[in-house]
């Protein structure tokens, strides 16, 4: 396909009103060392009205899924067609940047903009996605907007994912508004898509080395998530003696020391195994602790090296414990196996870079992402852009405003060029 087949009055994406839009979502925090706004949580939902009440004003038409999931659609010449998709989510982890998932929806609002501003005709419908709870930060296990919408969980699964409060999914649906037994509601349906890319920040630091500008993603992680909880005896740190002691601490830093070594032994190129969170009770500095809870995440892209790595860790987790005198218990939290993005949909995006000249590199993700759980329902694929020193879930995570507004136009164009194929191909088809 030449560029010539889609190439229209589209205005170039502007770096000044990206890097406004990553600003005004920034300031919907609850700290203000970095950016803080959970899943399901009020201030998640503030963002989401931004993103709604923006495209509203553009004259998109605008909802939200029971799930929480909101969107905006710009109708195409065709009539009822499946639509051609983009976007990301607007939730952080705690202490987060401003550009994990933010990036990815204001670069679609931004797409939308131009598209009216310029009167950008297309035959399918556009649509644009704030997808809900895409972090696993409060619930353990990610992607719940995404995994609802692809139909891989459901209202019955919601009361069982809880925060470290002890606050439930459902529960924290409920208090913003969001009915959790209506969930099944927002599955998506297959017909209603066409395709869908993803715009993100790659969160790694190889398009930065190479001095490339796109990343077109191949394969995304698979991530094995899980919590162990350490019983030993809380004690006297004066008073009992080091052969007499039970101390979950001690276990708890030998599995921590045994999930990195075997994640760099050589059976192992490219697993990453990390224990992201570490609780102690009783707390205090003289007393042996009593209790240790280890959040686990295992990620992947072997499917059978991902499960077999963390089956291989919690059997080694067993031998310490029962070693060190220390009860152990174990909840899976998440799992989610890799995914190989639809080749079809990588070459449309390669040959977009090439027709406008933008180097790219196809490379995998090491972090999981929506486009992973909704491949299940429409073909996805995703863009990657420079992320800098490859830092990311940290205030200091950093993209230039140009680097995403080239991701931004290269992300137009190829849903353009999307709608033409889908388009040509259609009209083909009812020729024969």
């Amino acid at each position: 396909m030449s560029l010539d087949t889609v190439d229209v009055a589209l205005p170039r994406a502007d770096a000044s009103r990206l890097a406004d839009l990553l600003a005004k979502f920034a300031e919907i925090s609850e700290s203000t060392d970095g950016v803080t706004r959970l899943a399901y949580t009020p201030l998640e939902r503030a963002a989401h009205r931004m993103f709604t009440d923006q495209l509203s004003a553009l004259g998109l038409r605008t909802w939200t899924d029971a799930a929480g999931n909101s969107y905006a659609e710009r109708p195409g010449d065709a009539g009822p067609a499946p639509a051609v998709g983009t976007g990301s989510h607007l939730d952080s982890v705690p202490r987060a940047g401003r550009f994990d998932g933010i990036a990815g929806v204001a670069a679609a609002m931004e797409v939308a903009r131009l598209l009216v501003e310029a009167d950008v005709r297309h035959a399918h419908p556009i649509r644009f996605v704030a997808f809900a709870g895409e972090e696993g930060a409060r619930f353990g296990q990610a992607c719940t907007g995404s995994r609802i919408a692809a139909g891989l969980l459901s209202s019955s699964d919601l009361a069982d994912l809880r925060d470290v409060h002890g606050v439930s999914l459902a529960e924290a649906m409920r208090a913003v508004g969001l009915d959790p037994s209506r969930v099944e509601e927002a599955r998506w349906r297959a017909d209603d898509w066409a395709a869908f890319v993803e715009l993100h920040i790659e969160q790694g630091g190889v398009l930065e080395a190479q001095g490339v500008p796109i990343g077109i993603v191949d394969l995304i992680s698979g991530s094995t998530r899980f919590r162990l909880d350490l019983h030993g005896r809380a004690s006297h740190t004066g008073g009992t003696p080091m052969h007499q002691r039970a101390d979950a601490m001690t276990a708890a830093a030998e599995i921590t020391l045994l999930a990195e070594s075997i994640a760099t032994d050589p059976r192992h190129h490219g697993t990453r195994a990390t224990v992201g969170r570490l609780e102690l009770e009783p707390g205090s500095i003289t007393t042996i602790p009593g209790e240790a809870r280890l959040y686990v995440d295992i990620r992947d892209v072997d499917s059978d090296r991902q499960r077999s790595t963390a089956t291989e860790l919690i059997h080694g987790a067993r031998a310490i414990c029962e070693r060190r005198g220390v009860g152990l218990d174990i909840e899976l939290l998440g799992d989610a196996s890799p995914v190989v993005l639809p080749i079809w949909l990588r070459r449309r995006i390669a040959e977009t870079c090439t027709a406008t000249g933008t180097a790219y590199r196809v490379l995998p993700s090491g972090a999981s992402h929506d486009s992973q759980m909704i491949n299940k329902v429409v073909p996805a694929g995703m863009i990657f852009v420079p992320s800098r020193a490859g830092l990311s879930h940290v205030p200091e995570e950093w993209t230039s405003s140009a680097d995403l507004a080239a991701g931004t136009d290269l992300l137009a164009r190829s849903l353009l060029a999307l709608d033409h194929e889908l388009t040509t191909t259609s009209s083909a088809e009812g020729a024969c």
